[in-house]
């Protein structure tokens, strides 16, 4: 008898698969572009439009970014993807005891609108797309990115992008939150109700299964958590008076792509599926309004710092999966990434694996050309059908935020996670060059090291900003904030005034502290 084969998510895998495995299912003869999208959101798909090729970047000093931006955008990026160092992530400015060590370190500081001045210097914001990760601070950055596109002269109904803002994977996962659930709820849905009416091309939100999977989630638990966690912030928008039908279409999300090459391609068709399902049970009529859009990223934890070179192979395959499942947008990591911040050659390759792909695989030919594979139907019947499982559990509690509250997700996350590195250490799972394959001596990988004096200078530059602005200016904006925070108006205008007089990140994030508390 063969050896029992399973996915990563614990299902079965039969050694052949027939038209008996699907023939239950009904909905095979669903086309592209139509309800409820498990062959994808556009008719055409990529002979219409290839998707967005993203590579995420961000360290140092707002110059230094801004140097690689320009370089990527000179190599065929469509997009930019924006990495915050951690005290630009949890709202405290370089010169902040606790900024000490990190400036700079996993992403860009960025502390007033001067920094965001230099880091999209030469880039004009009305025709390039941004993405943003930032979650508990979104709001700042963004009204900093509305601030520069106003300075600019764009026009912005124009101006397109993303800012991540999802804090509800931080409480499960990933841990840059900085209020409680419920005020934090309020400003994102604050975002949505502002970035609809003032910038509408705005994506308000990235819906982030890509962290649930870096801290050891399954892909069935990426995306039932995920859309769990969408449906939590549907259900706020509509408790706020907003329309689904607008709000709606601004959502999307963010999926992380592992190297099961099918199990992923089912995910994503799944992942669509669902949520359309969810968005009309929600009481959407607009059918842009149903379709799930989502970014993707190479996943970083299956990277090696062992034989960093093979993770070219791995990220290949992350590529194709993601594309062959339909993603809208995709981001690929560089292969020396499980070492250090990417160096611009393995920057370069990493878009050099999307630019292969697109256009010497043959992959973007055809949509969805896995469809009708046995396997891979029957696959996301499968997954579709546990993730559900998993989300009639979460709902039976509450919803995402009391199943966040009593620690449901973050400990099924955390039994995975043990169940794949025991699994790793027992040699059942295979991970070349880590367990198997391994070779007695490394080659050294050259690293991108960062220089612990950009502190200084950002405290330098904070200095200077703070010397030279309208202080009388600065602390009636930041009282505006605090009186906006304490009431029911929107806080987006008076933080973007704010942002606008030269406010500090740190001076803003404090301001909601006094109002709202830290999430312990």
């Amino acid at each position: 008898m063969p050896e029992n084969k399973k996915t990563d998510s614990g299902i079965n895998i039969k050694t052949c698969y027939s038209a008996e495995d699907i023939q239950s299912f009904s909905g095979l003869h669903n086309q592209p572009g139509q309800f409820p999208y498990t062959r994808g959101v556009q008719p055409d798909m990529y002979r219409g439009k290839l998707w967005t090729m993203r590579q995420y970047a961000g360290f140092s000093t707002a110059e230094e970014s801004n140097k690689r931006y320009h370089y990527l955008l000179s190599q065929g990026v469509m997009g930019l993807s924006v990495a915050f160092d951690l005290p630009t992530q949890i709202g405290y400015d370089s010169d902040h005891p606790l900024a000490e060590g990190e400036v700079g370190k996993v992403g860009v500081a960025i502390d007033s609108l001067a920094d965001m001045e230099l880091l999209f210097k030469g880039i004009e914001l009305e025709k390039v797309s941004t993405s943003m990760t930032i979650n508990a601070t979104g709001f700042i950055l963004l009204a900093m990115y509305v601030a520069l596109a106003k300075k600019q002269g764009a026009d912005l109904t124009k101006v397109a992008g993303t800012i991540q803002n999802d804090i509800l994977k931080e409480y499960a996962a990933r841990g840059t939150y900085i209020y409680p659930p419920k005020p934090s709820m309020r400003i994102i849905t604050d975002i949505f109700e502002w970035c609809s009416k003032s910038v509408p091309k705005w994506n308000t939100i990235s819906i982030s299964g890509y962290h649930i999977r870096e801290a050891g989630s399954t892909a069935v638990q990426e995306i039932a958590f995920t859309l769990s966690n969408g449906k939590a912030y549907v259900q706020a928008a509509l408790a706020k008076g907003l329309d689904i039908n607008v709000f709606g279409k601004r959502l999307s999300f963010f999926f992380n792509a592992h190297n099961n090459l099918f199990e992923e391609v089912a995910k994503f068709r799944a992942a669509r599926r669902m949520w359309a399902t969810i968005m009309k049970d929600l009481g959407a009529t607009d059918e842009k309004a149903m379709m799930l859009r989502f970014h993707t990223q190479t996943g970083g934890a299956t990277l090696t710092a062992q034989q960093p070179l093979n993770n070219i192979s791995r990220v290949t395959i992350q590529t194709l999966a993601a594309v062959l499942g339909g993603t809208q947008s995709l981001h690929t990591n560089g292969y020396d990434e499980a070492l250090s911040l990417p160096t611009e050659e393995a920057a370069r390759i990493a878009l050099r694996t999307q630019q292969i792909v697109a256009f010497e695989s043959g992959a973007p030919d055809t949509v969805d050309p896995l469809a009708g594979s046995y396997f891979v139907e029957s696959l996301t019947n499968e997954v579709e059908q546990k993730a559900l499982e998993l989300m009639n559990k979460i709902d039976a509690m509450g919803g995402s935020v009391s199943a966040i509250e009593e620690g449901f997700m973050q400990d099924e996350i955390a039994r995975s996670a043990f169940e794949y590195q025991r699994n790793i250490e027992s040699g059942e799972k295979i991970i070349v060059g880590v367990n198997k394959f391994t070779v007695e001596v490394e080659s050294p990988v050259p690293g991108f090291k960062i220089d612990d004096s950009i502190r200084q200078l950002q405290s330098s530059r904070l200095a200077e900003l703070k010397a030279k602005r309208d202080t009388q200016l600065v602390n009636e904006c930041l009282q505006n904030i605090k009186q906006a925070a304490e009431g029911t108006q929107n806080i987006m205008p008076f933080v973007l005034e704010a942002v606008e007089a030269y406010c500090t990140l740190g001076e803003i994030a404090d301001v909601l502290r006094q109002v709202y508390g830290e999430h312990r």
